[in-house]
């Protein structure tokens, strides 16, 4: 943590809702390069994210949780956890729903969660850029409705299309405080974090079906060459749950496999700033999702929130 400045305002914002809202996409709008993974299958994030955004005045960590949904497995259970227990002690709640999807079970749940917190809670309205702007103000009534937001901000997390002004109300809201982190730097998570998911990110891209939600990636090593300059060799397992994902993951002739590595390593070498040899194998873990001990050493550690 370094020195107070005076006047100068720091704060914790959690960024809750259902799965596929944007949640992602805005941190990494925000953050200004991809800390989180993004794909059009729900579920995405599965560990909480933590983006720092420092200003001249401010600085604002936003924390992007896995989207709230009902558990069907331990690693479900884990994400819900995650999700709630960053209510507690942050400084503003984004509750950020989709402006093209009606409010449902899902929403209702959440603003249950949300009863009774002296947080305040901001509903961001995102994916503005999708609906006629005519059917913003029945969006916004259907909600006020049921909660008593702090502001009600539309946004395209894509597009930009508001984002700053949202920024600038949150800035409004934040006690002053210290900056917790240097000005350069954009995430808590180390890059063997972000790596891992950079891969995860791939796989969710080229597979479907069950295949999405059965895999973890893990990090098993990241060296320099010996043998090239400037050159970074990372190691990495795909791990699945039953044997047909294996093959299907490594595809014809390896050809899936060799394509996830392909696009996987781009943003690799963008996060490092090097050439980076990857090495990916894919190993069968049966039923890891609803095993204690195989989520721990996944990384999916519950002590950590």
């Amino acid at each position: 943590m370094l020195e107070q400045k005076q006047g100068y305002k720091s704060g914790f914002i959690s960024i809750i809702g259902r799965p596929n809202v944007g949640k992602s996409t805005f941190l990494n709008r925000v953050i200004g390069q991809k800390i989180a993974i993004m794909s059009d299958k729900p579920q995405t994030t599965r560990n909480k994210v933590q983006g720092v955004l420092t200003n001249t005045d401010s600085q604002m960590i936003f924390i992007d949780t896995p989207g709230i949904h009902k558990p069907k497995h331990k690693l479900g259970e884990f994400m819900l956890k995650t999700a709630k227990n960053t209510l507690r002690e942050v400084d503003l709640i984004m509750f950020m729903v989709n402006a093209e999807q009606v409010l449902g079970k899902g929403d209702e749940f959440i603003m249950e969660l949300l009863e009774g917190t002296k947080t305040p809670v901001f509903l961001v309205i995102n994916k503005i850029d999708q609906v006629h702007p005519d059917a913003l103000s029945g969006i916004i009534e259907g909600y006020k409705e049921r909660f008593d937001f702090a502001e009600i901000v539309p946004i395209s997390a894509l597009q930009g299309n508001n984002v700053e002004n949202l920024l600038a109300t949150i800035e409004s809201y934040l006690p002053e405080g210290p900056q917790y982190y240097p000005a350069d730097q954009v995430t808590d998570h180390p890059e063997r974090f972000i790596i891992s998911e950079l891969v995860r990110e791939k796989v969710l891209h080229l597979t479907r079906e069950e295949i999405p939600h059965s895999i973890a990636v893990v990090i098993d090593k990241i060296k320099p060459d010996d043998e090239k300059e400037n050159m970074i060799r990372v190691q990495a397992t795909i791990m699945v749950e039953r044997d047909s994902q294996k093959g299907i993951v490594i595809g014809k002739r390896g050809a899936l496999l060799k394509e996830i590595g392909t696009r996987a390593r781009k943003d690799i070498e963008m996060l490092l700033g090097s050439k980076v040899y990857l090495e990916l194998w894919v190993k069968v873990q049966k039923d890891w999702r609803n095993k204690s001990t195989q989520l721990r050493d996944f990384g999916f550690r519950e002590d950590e929130y």
